[in-house]
């Protein structure tokens, strides 16, 4: 039910409290609100997780949001055997995540109140840690880490990881503006009392993108806030689910536009409060985050989704002034923006979708306008890319090319790199850096490390050998390391070749294995990335797999 890659950390000016939290257990002074609606195969789970939170749990409070699949009277049973456990049914179903949580609120009677969706757990300790924090720092917001949990693959990725790396107390959240940046609600814990003097809720009924308003609103009234690193939350995405939840079905033009309406409010509401720095943040998320994520899936939509998209965003950023646009012109979002801004139609969809992956990457034609100036392209010579001419190479949106050539003895990886209007050439490229991460679990295999050759006067390139039996089974990323004369580093991720048949599946026969099944395939960002089923088994799995997909 949210949205959300990770950012560099920003300079961190405020005081820090390296203390632990104290050995003994606070008392109970925690509401934990669940909310679920028709979701009886997990929600048993979710409370269980809010009750093992232990004594620092007063009560937790579980919204029925008018569940038919018999979600109530599961709730009712563990209720009758539970004393901390309270049931709520709402006599109508809302549409969406505000109102349950709205009636938990109005219901708690401790001190502190937290939230969890019926489809996610709080992990051991999550209560603890958070109420510690706020009592200590008397703090009326207290924040850690969530991870991002892939189901059924189990693997996890950190949500803001930045944010959480220190005890941290803030006076105010305007000594952070990243964070903006965290519009989870559920990895948090609000003074109850807080919430409530200021009037601060969720919208009501059908409205996605619920906590960007509501941690707006939070922002917006100034609180004392501590931050934690320790996991307060698990968000389980579960993408093969029959039912996706709100914030992962984003396949109808109607999730953007919700969207955009949920950033638009946000920033209004922290600029009507005076928050003028952290709405300006919110507007550099917007273009940070939630443009390069939908246009990298922009070149899959049909017609009418990409028409419609545009448009809407073209109407939004038509609202940005001068001072939105300053910071950091080149950064890919940025660059995003400026393109659709300054073409009525989409376009260029293939390049943006690169552009918008992480990291980023311009592919070329490099274009200059009649002064010599870098610019977009020639038909959008008002797009200007000079402010590249001043990043460090580090942070570039370098291109690199990758084809893998799958074969018995050897598989080979060729690699080309892009110049870009100089700066390549200037840094004197000197080495690549290979390795294969398994999507799995994030394990690395078949690092190699080559030198660069010249190749014409635009680029450089490099072959990497590759061991497949190394690598083995599973689905593997493919990372890169440019090395420089300087010293300077810059980590890439290679566009896909996509020429005729470079993208095909391969039979390898293999020692190890007997024989292996490689393919080679470029990720919704176009990145390259490779599958490798092992043996006669996994031949039959993917064989197996292609017959019941080519029948349904």
């Amino acid at each position: 039910m949210h949205p959300e890659p990770r950012h560099p950390a920003p300079r961190d000016t405020a005081r820090r409290d390296p203390r632990p939290a104290p050995a003994a257990a606070p008392a109970p002074r925690v509401s934990v609100v669940v909310i679920g609606y028709n979701d009886r195969a997990h929600i048993a789970d979710a409370v269980r997780s809010a009750l093992a939170q232990g004594p620092a749990v007063a009560e937790v409070i579980a919204v029925d949001d008018c569940s038919t699949d018999g979600s109530a009277g599961l709730l009712a049973r563990l209720a009758a055997g539970e004393p901390r456990l309270r049931v709520v049914r709402r006599e109508t179903n809302s549409g969406g995540c505000g109102s349950p949580r709205n009636t938990g609120v109005d219901a708690a009677t401790a001190p502190y109140v937290m939230f969890l969706d019926s489809d996610d757990v709080l992990p051991p300790g999550a209560a603890d840690a958070l109420l510690s924090a706020a009592t200590r720092a008397d703090a009326e917001v207290a924040s850690g880490l969530c991870v991002r949990r892939e189901l059924p693959s189990g693997r996890e990725q950190p949500w803001q990881a930045p944010l959480y790396t220190a005890h941290t107390v803030l006076k105010r959240p305007a000594e952070r503006p990243r964070l903006v940046h965290d519009t989870l609600c559920v990895n948090k814990l609000y003074r109850t009392g807080f919430l409530r003097a200021h009037g601060i809720r969720f919208p009501e009924g059908r409205f996605l993108y619920e906590d960007f308003v509501f941690t707006a609103r939070v922002l917006a009234a100034s609180p004392r806030i501590a931050l934690v690193p320790d996991r307060v939350y698990v968000w389980q995405v579960r993408r093969s689910a029959e039912r996706l939840s709100l914030s992962l079905d984003r396949e109808h033009i109607a999730n953007w536009t919700a969207r955009v309406e949920a950033c638009a409010r946000a920033y209004d509401i922290l600029l009507g409060a005076g928050q003028r720095e952290l709405a300006r943040a919110a507007r550099a998320k917007f273009l940070d985050h939630e443009v390069r994520m939908y246009a990298r899936d922009l070149i899959l939509r049909d017609t009418p989704y990409q028409r419609a998209w545009w448009t809407h965003t073209r109407q939004y950023l038509a609202r940005y002034d001068a001072a939105d646009w300053e910071p950091d012109p080149a950064a890919p979002g940025r660059l995003l923006g400026r393109v659709v801004l300054a073409s009525p139609e989409p376009r260029d969809l293939p390049r943006l979708r690169e552009l918008a992956a992480r990291p980023a990457r311009l592919l070329p034609p490099y274009a200059r306008a009649a002064d010599g100036a870098p610019v977009w392209s020639p038909g959008l010579p008002e797009v200007s890319l000079a402010p590249l001419l001043a990043r460090p190479v580090a942070t570039l949106p370098l291109a690199v090319d990758a084809e893998l050539r799958p074969r018995a003895r050897a598989s080979l990886l060729r690699l080309r790199l892009h110049e870009l209007y100089g700066r390549v050439a200037g840094a004197g490229p000197r080495e690549v850096r290979a390795e294969w991460r398994a999507r799995e679990d994030g394990r690395t295999r078949g690092r190699a490390t080559v030198p660069l050759t010249p190749s014409g006067a635009d680029g450089w390139t490099a072959r990497v050998p590759v061991d497949l039996a190394e690598l083995g089974s599973g689905t593997w990323d493919l990372r890169l390391t440019l090395r420089f004369a300087d010293g300077a580093r810059r980590e890439v991720t290679a566009h896909a070749f996509t020429g005729a048949g470079r993208l095909r599946r391969h039979a390898v026969p293999s020692a190890v294995y007997g024989v292996l099944l490689a393919q080679p395939y470029a990720t919704h960002s176009g990145a390259l990335a490779l599958r490798v089923a092992s043996g006669p088994g996994g031949v039959l799995r993917v064989a197996r797999g292609r017959l019941r997909r080519l029948l349904h």
